[in-house]
Formats: structure tokens, C-alpha cells, sequence
């Protein structure tokens, strides 16, 4: 049983890295099942078992690649409670899985007016949990005084990742030498955005 379930998750992960692949080349549109399956090495209706829709795979794959922020905020009782180093850790996770997935990410930005409603659903979805859950770090931080009671915390966390987000795009497409690193990126991400909502002088 237990060799049947490890076999069970191997051919899922496969079909989720395939997809990936296919879909970052093809775009949703443009991606078939029986290429994605092909690549997976699998047959079509092996996929079917697992993903009924292509819908449906889209949305495991968006949770695929959110899942490792989706953990560190699951846990938000084991943050430091400090506005700045836990804010660093999120952005930290959020430009790893931007830099893993760019062009998987850079084809949903492109293709976003082509996607069929269902599809845009499915990748909201996947996506709005993420943006739920730094909202209500935020609120806690709020009750506790580090964040100011005026801020308008959904605008907020839409600016902060949309920051994060075209640091991405600036480094893969205009990719020239702007005397900072990634890394110096992402710290003046946090503290610009620490520094507007933070009570703290």
C-alpha cells in the first residue's frame, strides 16, 4: 500500500513538473494535455485520473508553487513578532518562488487577456489565501502597535508585492547592471514598505 501511495505522488509530481515546463513554453492557451502527459511520460488518460481539466492542473500547479510560502504563513505564532525580520523572511520566500517559476509567472502576466474566466478563476483561487493571510499578520500587527491603525492593509500588500514582483521582471527582461543585487532589492522592498506603515520613527 505504502509503495503504491509513493508511486501515486511520483506520477502527480511528474504531471505537475511537465506542466510547468509546458506551460511556460506553450502558455495555457497554446499547452495540450497530451503534450503535457507526453512530456510527464504518462498517457493522456493517466492525467485525466489525476488533473480532470486543465483547470484543474493549473490550479495544482499555482499551489505547487506557492506552497512553500503557504507553509512559513501557516504558522505565523512561530514569527518573530518583529515587523521588519518577519517581513524580509516573507519576501525572501516570495522572490525565491518569483526567480523559480519566472517564466511560468511571466506567462501568466502575458497571456492574462487570452485566459478562459475559468482559468483566471482557478489562479485566483490558488493565489488570494496567500495575500489573506499576510493581510492578517498585518491586522495582528495592528492589535499590537507596530502597524498603524490608518493603513489600508489589502492596498498595502498589493504594493509591497507588486515591488517584489517587478524586481523580477526588471532583472529577466531589462537585464543590465543597476549597481545593487538581488538581495539589496528585496531588503529596500521591506524597508521602504516598513517604513510607511511601520509606528516605529
Amino acid at each position: 500500500m505504502a509503495r503504491l501511495k509513493q508511486g501515486t505522488v511520483k506520477t502527480r509530481d511528474r504531471l505537475l513538473k511537465a506542466a510547468i515546463e509546458v506551460f511556460s513554453t506553450e502558455g495555457f492557451v497554446g499547452a495540450t494535455t497530451r503534450e503535457i502527459a507526453r512530456v510527464a511520460g504518462v498517457n493522456e488518460v493517466t492525467l485525466f485520473r489525476y488533473f480532470p481539466s486543465k483547470e484543474q492542473l493549473l490550479g495544482a500547479v499555482a499551489q505547487h508553487i506557492t506552497a512553500l510560502k503557504a507553509e512559513a504563513l501557516a504558522h505565523q505564532e512561530e514569527w518573530t513578532q518583529d515587523l521588519r525580520r518577519d517581513l524580509l523572511h516573507y519576501a525572501t520566500l516570495h522572490d525565491k518562488m518569483l526567480e523559480e517559476y519566472e517564466a511560468l509567472i511571466r506567462m501568466f502576466i502575458g497571456e492574462a487577456q487570452r485566459h478562459p474566466q475559468e482559468a483566471l478563476q482557478v489562479l485566483q483561487q490558488s493565489f488570494l489565501p496567500l495575500r489573506e493571510q499576510l493581510i492578517a499578520y498585518l491586522r495582528n500587527c495592528i492589535e499590537r502597535g507596530s502597524v498603524r491603525p490608518d493603513v489600508d492593509l489589502p492596498l498595502a500588500v498589493d504594493q509591497f508585492t507588486g515591488m517584489l514582483l517587478a524586481g523580477m521582471v526588471r532583472r529577466h527582461v531589462v537585464p543590465i547592471i543597476r549597481g545593487y543585487s538581488r538581495a539589496q532589492y528585496v531588503e529596500g522592498c521591506v524597508d521602504l514598505f516598513v517604513r510607511g506603515v511601520s509606528t516605529a520613527d
